[in-house]
C-alpha cells in the first residue's frame, strides 16, 4: 500500500491541529498535503461502495519515500470517516490532539461567532441550541454547531480503538504542544519513524482575532459543561489516562503514547 497516505491527524478542532501541521511542515522526511484540511473522508457525496481516491491523492506530493500526511480535525468527530479511514489503510497511523473541552467549546464558538455562522450567544448555544443538531443531516451532527458534542473524547476514542490497533494511535494534549513542544514533538517523531531533529519551539497558530463576544466564559457555563462532560471524561480516562476534569498541572503535560 505504498501509495496510500501514511498518517493523518484526525482531531480534535481547535486543540492545536494547525500548529502541530506547522510542525510536521518543517521535518525531514514528511511531505504534507497542499491544503491543511483535505475533508475526504468527511465528504458523504463521495460513493463509498466504490470511493475514487484519485481526487484525495492529487493533494500530496508523489510517493517519493517520504511520509506523506494530513490534518482534517473533523475526521475523529464525523460519523463514518474513521471506518472510511480504516478500509481505505488498516496501517494508517493517527494522531489525536485533544484539549479541555470546555475550553475547546468556547474556542469553537467564538469562531463561528467571529465569522458570522453564529449569532446567538455561548450560554444558549451549549443548552438548548443543541437541539440544532438534531434537525441536521446526518441526524446529530453539525459542522458550525457542533460545540459541545465534539468534547465527548472518550466516546470518539473507545470508536477510534475498536477500528484501529492502539500502536497505530497516539495521543496527544494541547497543553502538552503549548508548554512542552520540544518533547511533544520528538514523540511524534518517534510515532512516526522520523529522525531525531532540532528541539522544537512554541508556536501559536490560529489565535483568535479581538472582537466583542459578548461576554467572557462564565463559571455558570463552565461548570455546566463539566457537568455535561463528567461521564465522558471517566470513559477517557479509562481509555487513556487523560483527563480534563480539572486542569492538569504542568508536570502532567507530557504526550501519552498508547501500545
Amino acid at each position: 500500500m505504498s501509495d496510500r497516505i501514511d498518517f493523518m491527524i484526525i482531531g480534535a478542532q481547535k486543540a492545536g491541529t494547525t500548529a502541530l501541521f506547522e510542525h510536521l511542515g518543517e521535518e525531514q522526511g514528511v511531505a504534507l498535503s497542499a491544503v491543511k484540511e483535505v475533508h475526504f473522508f468527511d465528504d458523504d457525496a463521495i460513493d463509498w461502495e466504490n470511493p475514487d481516491y484519485s481526487r484525495y491523492h492529487s493533494q500530496f506530493p508523489p510517493a517519493d519515500g517520504n511520509l506523506r500526511g494530513e490534518a482534517t480535525p473533523i475526521y475523529s468527530y464525523w460519523p463514518n470517516a474513521l471506518e472510511r479511514i480504516g478500509a481505505y489503510n488498516p496501517q494508517v497511523r493517527l494522531i489525536l490532539i485533544l484539549r479541555d473541552p470546555v475550553e475547546r467549546a468556547w474556542s469553537h464558538w467564538k469562531m463561528e461567532f467571529s465569522r458570522g455562522a453564529e449569532t446567538q450567544p455561548f450560554s444558549w448555544c451549549v443548552r438548548q441550541g443543541r437541539q440544532r443538531l438534531f434537525v441536521a443531516e446526518p441526524w446529530g451532527h453539525h459542522r458550525e454547531f457542533s460545540y459541545v458534542e465534539r468534547g465527548f473524547y472518550g466516546e470518539q476514542v473507545e470508536r477510534l480503538f475498536q477500528l484501529f490497533p492502539r500502536e497505530q494511535v497516539l495521543m496527544l494534549t494541547a497543553d502538552a504542544l503549548r508548554r512542552k513542544p520540544a518533547a511533544t514533538i520528538a514523540s511524534v517523531r518517534s510515532f512516526l519513524g522520523l529522525e531525531v531533529g532540532p528541539a522544537a519551539q512554541p508556536r501559536e497558530s490560529h489565535v483568535g482575532r479581538d472582537m466583542d463576544y459578548g461576554a467572557p466564559l462564565s463559571e455558570a457555563d463552565r461548570a455546566w459543561l463539566r457537568s455535561i462532560y463528567a461521564r465522558d471524561d471517566a470513559r477517557l480516562q479509562a481509555l487513556t489516562g487523560i483527563s480534563f476534569a480539572s486542569p492538569p498541572p504542568i508536570s502532567q503535560s507530557a504526550p501519552v503514547t498508547l501500545g
